[in-house]
């Protein structure tokens, strides 16, 4: 009996994060260059009554055991890494990119971060910085009193100033790829560190064969979560919450019974 109720408060636990982890997606649902997280699930250990391949007489043996299981867990949270739909915005420093790549942003620490959301702005100096004033990587200034800014697919960015007919090239944006984006550190504000687990950055420009994908002018990212899914996910983790509270009411009046036997 008590078994049961250990188990079952596992899988209360587990879909308790499930749901965590639904909210988290449905809240960020309008965040600009957000990729939902799905938890993956694993069985605890298993309590081993009859070993299989124990000798059950001299000259045969157990062909599949007893064995119990003792619950689930959480074991991580993968990051589903498809692309969010574009959005057109018209300003010319919101930028997309059409692939798997990563926006290089300069932490106040020196760290070097990065992050899907393309919402850029200039600081008082002309830098093109996030919205929290953390410039990318490597840095662009803008002078003041240009007419137009543009940026290319292949990253290069080049303005129109007063005066001048031909475009100034002010530099190129770069893109970093990683092995393993799923094993990146979520540290909130739309950012990501590099860890061992997504392995170091290839860094290069746009359009290259690196397949870092291609810059968009104008554009941005919207976050990938399907509100839809997310709801079915929250109804299947309220429904599976519900089974294993169920178990835990059987079986507290299983104890109930046995406690009265004899009365």
């Amino acid at each position: 009996m008590f078994r049961s109720l250990y188990t079952a408060a596992s899988g209360m636990m587990a879909q308790q994060m499930n749901l965590d982890n639904v909210a988290n997606n449905l809240a960020n649902s309008s965040t600009a260059g957000f990729r939902r997280r799905r938890l993956q699930f694993q069985d605890l250990i298993y309590q081993n009554i009859v070993m299989p391949g124990a000798a059950a007489t001299q000259q045969t043996v157990v062909p599949s055991g007893l064995q119990i299981g003792l619950g689930t867990r959480t074991a991580a949270s993968e990051v589903i890494p498809l692309q969010g739909d574009f959005s057109s915005t018209g300003n010319p420093l919101d930028l997309s990119v059409a692939g798997q790549g990563f926006f290089e942003v300069t932490l106040p620490s020196g760290e070097i971060a990065y992050t899907r959301n393309g919402s850029f702005h200039l600081d008082a100096q002309g830098n093109v910085v996030t919205a929290d004033g953390d410039p990318i990587e490597p840095s662009i200034t803008i002078p003041s009193g240009v007419t137009s800014i543009t940026v290319g697919s292949d990253g290069t960015v080049s303005v129109t100033i007063p005066g001048q007919q031909a475009a100034q090239q002010l530099g190129t944006i770069q893109l970093a790829l990683f092995p393993n984006p799923g094993g990146l550190n979520t540290v909130g504000k739309n950012l990501y560190l590099a860890t061992t687990a997504s392995g170091d950055p290839v860094v290069g420009n746009p359009g290259g064969s690196e397949g870092l994908g291609s810059l968009q002018q104008g554009m941005l990212e919207q976050s990938n979560v399907n509100v839809v899914e997310e709801f079915i996910q929250m109804i299947l983790a309220q429904r599976s919450y519900e089974a294993n509270s169920r178990v835990v009411s059987t079986a507290d009046n299983m104890m109930q019974t046995l406690n009265n036997v004899g009365r």
